[in-house]
Protein backbone atom coordinates (compact mmCIF):
# COMPACT_ATOMS: atom_id res chain seq x y z
CA UNK A 1 0.00 0.00 0.00
CA UNK A 2 1.44 3.13 -0.88
CA UNK A 3 1.48 6.28 1.48
CA UNK A 4 -1.53 8.05 0.26
CA UNK A 5 -3.42 4.50 0.95
CA UNK A 6 -1.95 4.84 4.48
CA UNK A 7 -2.72 7.82 5.24
CA UNK A 8 -6.91 6.94 4.25
CA UNK A 9 -6.64 3.95 6.30
CA UNK A 10 -4.88 5.30 9.20
CA UNK A 11 -6.43 8.58 9.56
CA UNK A 12 -8.81 7.67 12.44
CA UNK A 13 -10.01 9.30 15.37
CA UNK A 14 -6.50 8.17 17.74
CA UNK A 15 -5.34 9.56 21.17
CA UNK A 16 -2.21 11.51 21.69
CA UNK A 17 -1.09 9.24 24.99
CA UNK A 18 0.39 11.87 27.23
CA UNK A 19 -1.09 9.04 29.92
CA UNK A 20 -2.25 5.43 29.53
CA UNK A 21 -5.25 5.19 29.96
CA UNK A 22 -6.19 8.36 28.12
CA UNK A 23 -8.31 10.69 30.03
CA UNK A 24 -11.97 9.61 28.36
CA UNK A 25 -11.61 6.00 29.51
CA UNK A 26 -10.41 6.44 33.05
CA UNK A 27 -13.24 5.52 36.07
CA UNK A 28 -16.30 8.43 35.65
CA UNK A 29 -16.61 8.76 39.69
CA UNK A 30 -14.26 11.45 41.72
CA UNK A 31 -11.92 8.95 43.35
CA UNK A 32 -11.99 9.10 47.24
CA UNK A 33 -9.67 11.91 48.46
CA UNK A 34 -8.35 9.63 51.05
CA UNK A 35 -7.38 7.42 48.62
CA UNK A 36 -5.73 9.72 46.10
CA UNK A 37 -3.80 10.88 48.73
CA UNK A 38 -2.41 8.16 50.33
CA UNK A 39 -1.24 6.75 46.49
CA UNK A 40 0.66 10.44 46.33
CA UNK A 41 1.93 10.08 49.48
CA UNK A 42 2.97 6.74 48.69
CA UNK A 43 4.65 7.87 45.49
CA UNK A 44 6.31 10.47 47.17
CA UNK A 45 8.18 8.43 49.84
CA UNK A 46 9.02 6.38 47.05
CA UNK A 47 10.76 8.76 44.75
CA UNK A 48 11.00 12.11 45.44
CA UNK A 49 14.77 11.88 47.25
CA UNK A 50 16.13 10.51 43.74
CA UNK A 51 14.09 11.63 41.10
CA UNK A 52 12.20 14.40 42.74
CA UNK A 53 8.96 15.23 41.39
CA UNK A 54 7.39 17.82 38.64
CA UNK A 55 4.69 20.49 38.97
CA UNK A 56 2.16 21.87 36.21
CA UNK A 57 0.55 24.86 37.02
CA UNK A 58 -2.31 25.97 34.92
CA UNK A 59 -3.19 29.25 34.61
CA UNK A 60 -6.34 29.49 31.82
CA UNK A 61 -6.88 32.87 31.80
CA UNK A 62 -6.51 34.63 28.28
CA UNK A 63 -7.57 38.00 26.69
CA UNK A 64 -9.13 36.90 23.60
CA UNK A 65 -10.53 33.46 22.41
CA UNK A 66 -7.89 31.53 19.89
CA UNK A 67 -10.44 29.64 17.36
CA UNK A 68 -8.22 26.77 17.30
CA UNK A 69 -7.37 26.06 20.68
CA UNK A 70 -8.70 23.12 22.75
CA UNK A 71 -7.23 23.89 26.26
CA UNK A 72 -9.47 25.09 29.24
CA UNK A 73 -9.33 28.54 29.29
CA UNK A 74 -11.25 31.70 30.66
CA UNK A 75 -12.16 34.70 28.29
CA UNK A 76 -11.43 38.27 30.17
CA UNK A 77 -9.54 41.50 30.43
CA UNK A 78 -10.56 41.50 33.75
CA UNK A 79 -6.94 41.38 35.66
CA UNK A 80 -8.19 41.48 39.16
CA UNK A 81 -8.57 37.86 38.58
CA UNK A 82 -4.99 37.54 38.97
CA UNK A 83 -5.07 37.65 42.48
CA UNK A 84 -7.81 34.97 43.76
CA UNK A 85 -6.51 32.38 41.77
CA UNK A 86 -2.91 32.82 42.85
CA UNK A 87 -4.61 32.14 46.51
CA UNK A 88 -6.26 29.29 45.15
CA UNK A 89 -3.39 27.41 43.44
CA UNK A 90 -0.93 28.31 46.87
CA UNK A 91 -4.20 27.19 48.87
CA UNK A 92 -4.53 23.24 46.45
CA UNK A 93 -0.39 23.31 46.70
CA UNK A 94 -0.97 23.69 50.63
CA UNK A 95 -2.82 20.74 50.74
CA UNK A 96 -0.66 18.51 48.80
CA UNK A 97 2.23 19.76 51.14
CA UNK A 98 0.46 18.61 54.21
CA UNK A 99 0.70 14.73 52.91
CA UNK A 100 4.36 15.30 52.32
CA UNK A 101 6.66 13.46 54.76
CA UNK A 102 9.36 15.77 53.98
CA UNK A 103 10.56 18.54 51.62
CA UNK A 104 9.19 18.30 48.29
CA UNK A 105 12.25 18.16 45.68
CA UNK A 106 11.52 20.60 42.61
CA UNK A 107 12.82 18.46 39.31
CA UNK A 108 9.99 20.46 36.97
CA UNK A 109 7.78 22.84 36.90
CA UNK A 110 6.04 24.61 34.27
CA UNK A 111 3.74 27.05 33.62
CA UNK A 112 0.84 26.20 30.92
CA UNK A 113 -2.55 27.68 29.83
CA UNK A 114 -4.70 30.00 29.19
CA UNK A 115 -1.90 32.63 28.63
CA UNK A 116 0.20 32.29 32.03
CA UNK A 117 1.73 35.73 30.80
CA UNK A 118 -1.56 37.12 31.13
CA UNK A 119 -0.53 37.48 34.99
CA UNK A 120 1.87 40.37 35.85
CA UNK A 121 4.97 39.65 35.95
CA UNK A 122 4.80 40.98 40.14
CA UNK A 123 2.11 38.37 40.40
CA UNK A 124 3.64 35.57 39.06
CA UNK A 125 7.08 36.17 40.98
CA UNK A 126 4.47 36.11 43.87
CA UNK A 127 2.58 32.32 42.80
CA UNK A 128 6.53 30.93 42.56
CA UNK A 129 8.13 32.20 45.34
CA UNK A 130 5.46 31.12 47.46
CA UNK A 131 5.54 27.36 45.82
CA UNK A 132 8.83 27.29 46.33
CA UNK A 133 9.00 27.76 49.87
CA UNK A 134 9.88 25.03 51.81
CA UNK A 135 10.83 22.98 48.95
CA UNK A 136 14.41 22.31 47.54
CA UNK A 137 15.60 22.15 44.02
CA UNK A 138 17.17 19.05 42.64
CA UNK A 139 20.38 19.56 41.04
CA UNK A 140 18.77 19.53 37.45
CA UNK A 141 15.85 20.93 37.80
CA UNK A 142 14.05 22.59 34.82
CA UNK A 143 11.20 25.22 34.57
CA UNK A 144 9.49 26.73 31.83
CA UNK A 145 6.86 28.53 30.52
CA UNK A 146 4.01 29.46 27.82
CA UNK A 147 3.88 32.78 26.46
CA UNK A 148 1.96 34.79 23.89
CA UNK A 149 4.25 36.60 21.57
CA UNK A 150 2.11 39.85 22.00
CA UNK A 151 1.91 40.36 26.18
CA UNK A 152 4.98 38.91 27.27
CA UNK A 153 7.05 41.32 28.13
CA UNK A 154 10.63 42.44 29.08
CA UNK A 155 9.77 42.61 32.69
CA UNK A 156 7.99 38.60 32.55
CA UNK A 157 11.39 37.28 30.99
CA UNK A 158 13.16 39.08 33.98
CA UNK A 159 10.76 38.03 36.51
CA UNK A 160 11.19 34.29 35.31
CA UNK A 161 14.57 34.49 34.69
CA UNK A 162 15.20 35.51 38.60
CA UNK A 163 13.37 32.68 39.64
CA UNK A 164 14.94 30.35 37.63
CA UNK A 165 13.34 29.96 34.41
CA UNK A 166 15.41 28.79 31.30
CA UNK A 167 12.81 27.41 29.25
CA UNK A 168 10.56 29.79 27.43
CA UNK A 169 8.00 28.61 24.83
CA UNK A 170 5.79 31.28 22.33
CA UNK A 171 2.57 30.17 20.27
CA UNK A 172 3.33 30.65 16.74
CA UNK A 173 0.97 28.45 15.06
CA UNK A 174 1.65 30.06 11.49
CA UNK A 175 2.73 33.39 10.00
CA UNK A 176 -0.03 34.12 7.31
CA UNK A 177 -2.22 36.81 8.33
CA UNK A 178 -5.26 35.31 6.60
CA UNK A 179 -4.62 32.10 8.80
CA UNK A 180 -3.96 34.24 11.61
CA UNK A 181 -7.31 36.22 11.45
CA UNK A 182 -9.37 32.78 10.82
CA UNK A 183 -7.77 31.31 13.95
CA UNK A 184 -8.33 35.00 15.76
CA UNK A 185 -4.62 34.61 16.59
CA UNK A 186 -3.01 37.43 15.29
CA UNK A 187 0.55 38.51 16.15
CA UNK A 188 3.70 39.93 13.98
CA UNK A 189 6.33 38.56 13.00
CA UNK A 190 8.40 41.49 14.64
CA UNK A 191 6.84 40.65 17.95
CA UNK A 192 8.23 37.62 17.84
CA UNK A 193 11.64 38.22 16.76
CA UNK A 194 11.24 40.84 19.64
CA UNK A 195 10.37 38.43 22.42
CA UNK A 196 12.76 35.55 21.18
CA UNK A 197 15.78 37.96 21.10
CA UNK A 198 14.87 39.83 24.27
CA UNK A 199 14.67 35.93 25.92
CA UNK A 200 17.98 35.10 24.72
CA UNK A 201 19.41 38.18 25.87
CA UNK A 202 18.25 37.92 29.58
CA UNK A 203 19.78 33.94 29.36
CA UNK A 204 16.67 31.61 28.41
CA UNK A 205 18.70 28.05 27.14
CA UNK A 206 15.86 26.79 25.91
CA UNK A 207 13.54 28.31 23.21
CA UNK A 208 10.49 26.48 21.92
CA UNK A 209 7.72 27.75 18.95
CA UNK A 210 4.93 26.02 18.90
CA UNK A 211 3.21 25.63 15.55
CA UNK A 212 0.43 23.72 13.67
CA UNK A 213 -0.54 22.30 10.71
CA UNK A 214 -3.83 21.69 9.02
CA UNK A 215 -5.30 24.67 10.12
CA UNK A 216 -7.69 26.71 8.05
CA UNK A 217 -6.63 28.16 4.66
CA UNK A 218 -3.15 26.62 5.44
CA UNK A 219 -1.29 25.85 2.23
CA UNK A 220 2.19 24.69 1.32
CA UNK A 221 2.89 27.90 0.60
CA UNK A 222 2.10 29.64 4.32
CA UNK A 223 4.25 26.45 5.82
CA UNK A 224 7.04 27.42 3.86
CA UNK A 225 6.43 31.54 4.77
CA UNK A 226 6.23 30.26 8.22
CA UNK A 227 9.41 27.93 8.50
CA UNK A 228 11.39 30.59 6.53
CA UNK A 229 10.50 32.77 9.14
CA UNK A 230 11.03 30.31 11.78
CA UNK A 231 14.95 29.84 10.27
CA UNK A 232 15.94 33.49 10.93
CA UNK A 233 15.17 32.90 14.83
CA UNK A 234 15.91 28.85 14.39
CA UNK A 235 14.26 28.65 18.40
CA UNK A 236 15.93 25.41 20.11
CA UNK A 237 12.92 23.06 20.07
CA UNK A 238 9.75 23.40 17.95
CA UNK A 239 6.42 21.36 18.57
CA UNK A 240 4.65 21.18 15.25
CA UNK A 241 1.09 19.64 15.92
CA UNK A 242 -1.64 18.67 14.04
CA UNK A 243 -4.89 20.73 14.74
CA UNK A 244 -7.77 19.27 16.31
CA UNK A 245 -11.15 20.24 14.94
CA UNK A 246 -13.45 19.42 17.93
CA UNK A 247 -16.30 22.08 17.13
CA UNK A 248 -18.32 19.44 19.29
CA UNK A 249 -16.10 20.51 22.29
CA UNK A 250 -14.79 23.60 21.18
CA UNK A 251 -17.49 25.80 19.98
CA UNK A 252 -15.11 28.65 18.75
CA UNK A 253 -14.03 26.28 15.89
CA UNK A 254 -17.58 26.39 14.56
CA UNK A 255 -16.54 29.82 12.66
CA UNK A 256 -15.08 28.08 9.94
CA UNK A 257 -15.93 25.04 8.68
CA UNK A 258 -14.49 21.39 7.41
CA UNK A 259 -14.72 22.94 3.76
CA UNK A 260 -11.99 25.18 5.03
CA UNK A 261 -9.37 22.70 6.37
CA UNK A 262 -7.16 20.50 4.17
CA UNK A 263 -8.30 17.08 3.54
CA UNK A 264 -6.62 14.34 5.11
CA UNK A 265 -3.83 13.77 2.64
CA UNK A 266 -3.21 17.62 1.73
CA UNK A 267 -2.56 17.69 5.80
CA UNK A 268 -0.42 15.29 5.64
CA UNK A 269 1.61 17.02 2.87
CA UNK A 270 1.56 20.07 5.12
CA UNK A 271 3.07 17.89 7.74
CA UNK A 272 5.83 16.37 5.39
CA UNK A 273 6.72 19.45 4.22
CA UNK A 274 7.54 21.29 7.15
CA UNK A 275 8.66 17.88 8.75
CA UNK A 276 11.26 17.66 5.91
CA UNK A 277 11.71 21.87 6.04
CA UNK A 278 13.16 21.55 9.58
CA UNK A 279 15.02 18.69 8.86
CA UNK A 280 16.91 20.44 6.19
CA UNK A 281 17.68 23.68 8.83
CA UNK A 282 19.40 20.87 11.23
CA UNK A 283 16.51 20.10 13.41
CA UNK A 284 15.93 16.26 14.79
CA UNK A 285 12.56 14.46 14.78
CA UNK A 286 12.35 14.01 18.38
CA UNK A 287 8.93 11.82 17.93
CA UNK A 288 5.36 12.64 17.77
CA UNK A 289 5.22 16.57 16.85
CA UNK A 290 8.57 17.20 18.32
CA UNK A 291 11.69 18.65 17.06
CA UNK A 292 14.91 20.14 18.48
CA UNK A 293 18.54 20.89 17.40
CA UNK A 294 20.93 18.50 18.38
CA UNK A 295 22.47 21.25 21.00
CA UNK A 296 19.08 20.93 22.72
CA UNK A 297 18.23 19.16 25.76
CA UNK A 298 15.57 16.89 24.37
CA UNK A 299 17.45 15.77 21.59
CA UNK A 300 20.35 14.77 24.03
CA UNK A 301 17.62 13.13 26.03
CA UNK A 302 16.19 11.26 22.89
CA UNK A 303 20.02 9.57 22.32
CA UNK A 304 20.65 9.00 25.53
CA UNK A 305 16.73 6.99 25.93
CA UNK A 306 15.92 8.90 28.68
CA UNK A 307 12.84 10.83 26.75
CA UNK A 308 10.08 10.58 28.66
CA UNK A 309 6.54 11.90 27.62
CA UNK A 310 3.68 13.28 30.37
CA UNK A 311 0.68 15.29 30.43
CA UNK A 312 3.28 18.40 29.35
CA UNK A 313 4.12 16.31 26.57
CA UNK A 314 8.10 15.67 25.52
CA UNK A 315 10.41 16.00 28.59
CA UNK A 316 13.82 15.67 29.74
CA UNK A 317 12.37 14.79 33.60
CA UNK A 318 11.38 11.75 34.77
CA UNK A 319 9.52 11.82 37.51
CA UNK A 320 7.04 9.30 38.99
CA UNK A 321 5.18 12.35 40.77
CA UNK A 322 3.51 15.23 38.85
CA UNK A 323 1.15 17.39 40.72
CA UNK A 324 -1.22 19.48 38.39
CA UNK A 325 -2.73 22.54 40.57
CA UNK A 326 -5.22 24.78 39.22
CA UNK A 327 -8.61 24.45 37.15
CA UNK A 328 -8.33 21.52 34.85
CA UNK A 329 -5.33 20.44 35.87
CA UNK A 330 -3.97 16.79 35.84
CA UNK A 331 -1.89 14.65 38.25
CA UNK A 332 0.19 11.45 37.75
CA UNK A 333 0.75 9.56 40.80
CA UNK A 334 2.13 6.33 38.68
CA UNK A 335 -0.36 4.32 40.40
CA UNK A 336 -3.50 6.75 40.16
CA UNK A 337 -4.28 9.80 38.14
CA UNK A 338 -6.15 12.84 38.95
CA UNK A 339 -7.97 15.64 37.45
CA UNK A 340 -9.33 19.28 39.00
CA UNK A 341 -12.68 20.33 38.26
CA UNK A 342 -13.04 22.34 34.67
CA UNK A 343 -14.48 25.56 35.97
CA UNK A 344 -12.49 28.07 37.99
CA UNK A 345 -15.14 29.45 40.49
CA UNK A 346 -16.02 25.84 41.76
CA UNK A 347 -12.06 25.07 41.53
CA UNK A 348 -11.76 28.20 43.59
CA UNK A 349 -14.49 27.51 46.11
CA UNK A 350 -13.84 23.90 46.89
CA UNK A 351 -9.78 24.48 47.71
CA UNK A 352 -10.38 28.17 49.56
CA UNK A 353 -12.38 25.95 51.41
CA UNK A 354 -9.42 23.41 52.20
CA UNK A 355 -10.90 20.54 49.72
CA UNK A 356 -8.93 19.25 47.02
CA UNK A 357 -11.11 19.92 43.52
CA UNK A 358 -10.56 16.93 42.43
CA UNK A 359 -13.62 15.51 39.43
CA UNK A 360 -12.32 12.39 37.90
CA UNK A 361 -9.51 10.06 38.32
CA UNK A 362 -8.43 6.44 37.75
CA UNK A 363 -6.42 4.01 40.09
CA UNK A 364 -4.21 1.68 38.06
CA UNK A 365 -4.47 -2.17 37.63
CA UNK A 366 -1.16 -4.28 36.64
CA UNK A 367 -2.64 -4.56 33.56
CA UNK A 368 -2.95 -0.51 33.14
CA UNK A 369 0.80 -0.28 34.30
CA UNK A 370 2.42 -2.89 31.88
CA UNK A 371 0.69 -1.12 29.36
CA UNK A 372 1.18 2.41 30.00
CA UNK A 373 5.02 1.42 30.09
CA UNK A 374 4.86 -0.39 26.81
CA UNK A 375 3.58 2.33 25.03
CA UNK A 376 5.59 5.03 26.92
CA UNK A 377 8.70 2.92 25.18
CA UNK A 378 7.20 3.17 21.92
CA UNK A 379 6.66 6.66 22.12
CA UNK A 380 9.97 7.89 23.96
CA UNK A 381 12.32 4.83 22.23
CA UNK A 382 10.62 3.67 19.18
CA UNK A 383 10.58 0.24 20.26
CA UNK A 384 9.28 -2.01 22.83
CA UNK A 385 10.66 -5.33 24.17
CA UNK A 386 9.35 -9.10 25.04
CA UNK A 387 9.59 -8.37 28.55
CA UNK A 388 5.98 -6.95 28.41
CA UNK A 389 3.29 -9.36 28.70
CA UNK A 390 1.34 -7.13 27.02
CA UNK A 391 3.14 -8.19 23.33
CA UNK A 392 1.90 -12.25 24.67
CA UNK A 393 -1.67 -11.06 25.96
CA UNK A 394 -2.91 -9.71 22.96
CA UNK A 395 -6.36 -11.12 21.17
CA UNK A 396 -5.89 -12.44 17.30
CA UNK A 397 -7.49 -9.00 15.93
CA UNK A 398 -4.64 -7.21 18.15
CA UNK A 399 -2.27 -9.78 16.57
CA UNK A 400 -3.46 -9.36 13.24
CA UNK A 401 -3.41 -5.59 13.17
CA UNK A 402 0.84 -5.80 14.11
CA UNK A 403 1.20 -8.75 11.44
CA UNK A 404 -0.85 -6.10 8.59
CA UNK A 405 1.44 -3.45 9.96
CA UNK A 406 4.65 -5.22 9.98
CA UNK A 407 4.09 -6.18 5.89
CA UNK A 408 2.95 -1.92 5.60
CA UNK A 409 6.55 -1.17 6.85
CA UNK A 410 5.57 0.77 9.70
CA UNK A 411 6.98 -1.70 12.80
CA UNK A 412 9.44 -4.73 12.68
CA UNK A 413 8.51 -7.69 14.78
CA UNK A 414 11.60 -9.54 15.88
CA UNK A 415 10.90 -12.73 18.50
CA UNK A 416 8.25 -10.18 20.59
CA UNK A 417 10.20 -6.98 20.25
CA UNK A 418 8.58 -4.31 18.38
CA UNK A 419 10.74 -1.27 16.56
CA UNK A 420 9.07 1.48 14.69
CA UNK A 421 10.46 2.36 11.29
CA UNK A 422 11.11 5.41 10.48
CA UNK A 423 7.62 5.39 8.03
CA UNK A 424 5.76 4.27 11.21
CA UNK A 425 6.99 7.58 12.94
CA UNK A 426 4.11 9.02 11.24
CA UNK A 427 1.66 6.42 12.43
CA UNK A 428 2.83 6.30 15.88
CA UNK A 429 -0.46 6.89 17.38
CA UNK A 430 -2.29 4.17 15.13
CA UNK A 431 0.39 1.64 16.50
CA UNK A 432 -0.09 2.44 20.23
CA UNK A 433 -3.92 2.00 19.55
CA UNK A 434 -3.01 -1.40 18.93
CA UNK A 435 -2.39 -2.06 22.64
CA UNK A 436 -4.39 0.30 24.36
CA UNK A 437 -7.38 -2.46 26.01
CA UNK A 438 -9.32 0.39 27.27
CA UNK A 439 -10.50 1.83 23.74
CA UNK A 440 -10.35 -1.79 22.11
CA UNK A 441 -12.99 -2.50 24.93
CA UNK A 442 -15.02 0.52 24.18
CA UNK A 443 -17.80 0.02 21.79
CA UNK A 444 -18.99 3.21 21.06
CA UNK A 445 -18.03 5.45 18.27
CA UNK A 446 -15.28 7.24 19.59
CA UNK A 447 -15.27 10.55 16.96
CA UNK A 448 -16.89 12.67 19.74
CA UNK A 449 -13.64 11.85 22.22
CA UNK A 450 -10.58 12.02 19.73
CA UNK A 451 -9.53 13.94 17.24
CA UNK A 452 -8.05 12.53 13.84
CA UNK A 453 -4.52 11.04 13.89
CA UNK A 454 -3.39 12.65 10.60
Amino acid sequence: MNKTGLIDKYNIPAPRYTSYPTVPFWDEYPPSLTRWLKVVAGTFNESNAEKGISLYIHLPFCESLCTYCACSTRITKNHQVEKTYIQAVLAEWELYQDHFSTKPVIRELHLGGGTPTFFSPTNLKKLITSLLRNTELHPNYEFGFEGHPNNTTEDHLKALHSLGFKRASFGIQDFDEKVQRTINRLQSYEKVVQVTKLARQIGYESINFDLIYGLPYQTTASIENTVEKVARLMPDRIAFYSYAHVPWIKPGQRSYTTADLPDSVEKRDLYELGKKLLIDLGYEDIGMDHFALKTDPLYLAKQNKTLHRNFMGYTTSHTDLLIGLGVSAISDAKYAYAQNLKKVEAYQAEVLHSKLAIIKGHEMTKEDLDIKFLILDIICKGKANSNFSVLDSLDLRAKHELKTMTEEGLIVLNKGDLEVTELGQAFIRNICMVFDAKLRNHHKNVDPIFSKAI
